[in-house]
């Protein structure tokens, strides 16, 4: 098989319509049959890329050929945003009197998924610490139907053990689900320990340049064409222009994520030496309390961290305002590198008790490094922290 370099700039390529070497945007939003019998069999192919661009594009149909080579999988679906995808995939697989397992620390909106929106349908959630396997195992009832994982989790930089909570829940036939936007599949491949139904925000890290809004799931083609069937009628549908622009930045993914992950690295280690930073939690450092999982696994650790600052919320405020090189503005995985003072962006949707459950403290600043100099952001950091 050619590396992964070779792949995303060759693997779509049995999908190309003419000789360009860059995709055409197909701004159709529907696409005409020869005849009565060809609009039969568009309209009857489940993800019919040249049928309507709510069931599938031509580039939504690239898209997901790649991310699924990419993670290991036979099928992917494209969609506006994470949200859209991560929304889609749930409630494709859940009713009525089914229980889902999920952790204490997701992404926001995810969290309120489990604990706002499927209750109301009908879905019991029980939440439990994604780094203790045996929660996972305690809160297993006969009528679950899903675990859902995210790894590393946003904000905390924790993990979850994949091998571990997947073979526990395979022996209960219960589907597992995996966010795995944080560590991209350069660096970790869940479907590889067991995982049936991998998302990404592909805003983040495939997408790479802060330029879009996006959302890839890849499964098998079975669960493929049940999340599609949901996905179809909540109507997240991504923007050919925006599915072009992603697949533009699916060529470069190798490359940028073996230089978030160097530079990473490397700023991580300076701020643990820093005198005033109290902590810093990054899974490819020594210190990172499932260091050891975070080698088992993935390959790479990709560009965020949470840093404790040393001192209370004010201080850790003032810290982020110093910052210059480091955009002050949400999301991550970006060329450009980002800050964000935690308990700030979750405030206002968490109240202080939410925010205790999910481990974000006070004093913490989520920093996601691009691909600047190493030796410039740690003298950003510096001078802010002075």
């Amino acid at each position: 098989m050619p590396h992964v370099e070779t792949e995303m700039l060759h693997a779509d390529m049995e999908f190309s319509t003419d000789s360009a070497i860059t995709p055409s945007i197909p701004f159709a939003a529907t696409f005409v049959a020869r005849d009565a019998g060809e609009f039969a069999e568009m309209a009857s192919v489940p993800q019919h890329s040249r049928y309507y661009t709510r069931y599938g594009n031509p580039l939504h149909e690239r898209i997901g050929h790649l991310v699924a080579r990419l993670e290991g999988a036979e099928g992917g679906l494209c969609f506006s945003s994470g949200m859209g995808g991560i929304a889609a995939s749930i409630l494709s697989q859940v009713k009525a009197g089914d229980h889902v397992v999920a952790q204490n620390s997701h992404y926001m909106a995810t969290s309120k998924i489990m604990t706002e929106l499927l209750p109301r349908f009908g879905v019991q959630t029980t939440l439990v610490d994604q780094t203790d396997v045996g929660a996972f195992a305690a809160a297993m009832q006969p009528n679950t139907r899903l675990v859902h994982l995210e790894t590393p989790a946003n904000p905390t930089m924790a993990l979850t053990d994949l091998a571990a909570v997947c073979a526990m829940a395979k022996a209960t036939k219960a589907l597992v689900s995996c966010d795995n936007t944080f560590a991209s599949p350069i660096n970790q491949k869940p479907m590889s320990f067991g995982v049936d139904i991998v998302m990404h925000s592909a805003t983040k890290y495939l997408s790479g340049h802060h330029d879009l809004t996006a959302g890839v799931v890849v499964a098998s083609k079975a669960l493929c064409e049940e999340i599609w069937r949901t996905a179809i009628i909540l109507g997240a549908t991504q923007s050919p222009f925006d599915a072009w622009l992603l697949l533009r930045s699916l060529r470069t993914l190798p490359v940028r994520m073996r230089q978030h992950n160097a530079t990473a690295l490397r700023v991580a280690s300076f701020l643990e030496e820093h005198p005033n930073v109290e902590r810093v939690f990054y899974p490819g450092l020594p210190s990172h309390p499932q260091f050891d999982l975070a080698r088992r696994q993935m390959s790479g650790f990709g560009g965020v961290m949470a840093v404790w600052v040393k001192g209370d919320y004010a201080r850790t405020a003032e810290v982020v305002s110093r910052l210059k090189l480091f955009q002050h503005a949400v999301s991550l995985g970006g060329v450009e590198s980002l800050a964000v003072h935690a308990a700030a962006m979750w405030a206002g949707t968490m109240n202080d008790e939410q925010m205790q459950q999910a481990q974000i403290q006070s004093n913490a600043v989520r920093l996601s490094i691009g691909l600047e100099a190493a030796e410039d952001l740690q003298e950003d950091l510096s001078q802010a922290l002075e």
